[in-house]
């Protein structure tokens, strides 16, 4: 969403520098990468879930790593870090021989398979043959197919590190810790199965709805370029009137209108008060403003380019780089909204108004 806004940095660049000049060259250009990130964006919903099974393997073979921790944690081996958080050497290798049952001084895939059926994930449903590739991918830097003593030591070690990014010990590193990462992995594999339980939903004859949604999008395209002058002529006309301002027209009338689909939607989905349906509405929302931002924008630019207009938006532009980087940045950092953090976005619309009014009507912008 906040990338989106590049095209109207584009198309505002002339105005940046106080010159005429290349400002045609500048439409064009922004008209270009309007529909570049529309076609990225369309690209990114049909490998979305591709990148989702990506991330749920990914969090499954973290899990398991914190699961193998917790269970040499278990077996009363020892404390894997020591009070000043440097792996404990001594247990590493007191679970490596744990493991080699037949004192062979490495583990084959065999031991490593038998040592992940021991540990009994029930909590999460994975491939066991794929999780033991994986931790032969992490341990295994000679290549032989086997875990030598010294590999395993290494490898363990770069786990504890990554355990320690990831979870915060408080005072000494406890027994606390390890158990605090499993939790933690286990918190986000359960995320990613929401999420893909909405991503990776099969769907009946995909090539049918592929034709389908770019239909759609070229009626919309089409339905944009067709009535967008009538609109306008519409809005004037109304304000003329009704002698109210085209300004509140068209930053508070028309909106309202405009998104009220979008709103109706996103409020019976948040209704439900599901995680799954929660994050079903942040997406329509973003989806919503990254398609305005570019096919809209899109549509709009080639109406300039092409009918040789004028670009005179300065304090809209200005307006909508501040909310969508400002929201933008704000959401892209959290995963979890309190409700103080709807305030945040209710007061920046009075706000864009205020401010494009002032800069219109006060400065003088447009």
């Amino acid at each position: 969403m906040a990338i989106s806004v590049v095209p109207f940095v584009i198309a505002q660049f002339p105005k940046m520098l106080k010159t005429h000049h290349g400002e045609r060259l500048a439409i064009l250009l922004a008209l270009i990468a309007s529909f570049s990130l529309v076609l990225a964006y369309c690209l990114y919903q049909v490998f979305q879930p591709w990148v989702q099974k990506r991330k749920l393997a990914y969090a499954k073979h973290k899990h398991v790593i914190s699961g193998i921790l917790q269970h040499a944690q278990k077996q009363a081996l020892g404390r894997l870090l020591n009070d000043d958080g440097s792996p404990n050497e001594n247990v590493i290798r007191k679970l490596f021989h744990k493991i080699d049952n037949d004192d062979s001084r490495n583990l084959s895939r065999a031991e490593l398979h038998a040592l992940i059926i021991g540990i009994n994930f029930e909590e999460i449903d994975f491939d066991k043959n794929d999780a033991v590739d994986k931790i032969m991918d992490d341990f295994d830097t000679s290549g032989n197919d086997t875990v030598e003593e010294d590999e395993f030591v290494a490898g363990m070690k770069i786990w504890l590190h990554e355990a320690k990014q990831k979870v915060e010990a408080s005072g000494a590193y406890s027994n606390k810790f390890v158990n605090d990462y499993h939790a933690r992995t286990r918190e986000d594999h359960d995320q990613l199965v929401d999420r893909s339980d909405e991503a990776v939903e099969s769907v009946e004859n995909p090539g049918w709805c592929i034709a389908k949604a770019v239909g759609y999008l070229l009626l919309g395209a089409t339905i944009c370029a067709a009535f967008a002058d009538p609109l306008v002529d519409a809005v004037h006309n109304f304000s003329n009137a009704t002698h109210i301002p085209s300004f509140f027209v068209s930053f508070i009338g028309l909106p309202l209108a405009t998104n009220s689909s979008e709103a109706v939607s996103a409020i019976i989905f948040a209704s439900r008060k599901k995680q799954r349906t929660c994050s079903l509405t942040f997406s329509e929302v973003y989806g919503g403003v990254t398609m305005n931002n570019t096919l809209c924008l899109g549509v709009f630019l080639a109406l300039i380019y092409f009918r040789e207009l004028t670009w005179d938006f300065s304090s809209e532009v200005l307006v909508i780089l501040l909310v969508c980087v400002i929201m933008g940045l704000f959401t892209s950092f959290r995963t979890s909204f309190p409700l103080w953090t709807c305030l945040v976005a209710y007061l920046l619309y009075p706000l864009t108004l205020a401010v494009v009014y002032v800069l219109d009507f006060v400065f003088g912008w447009s």
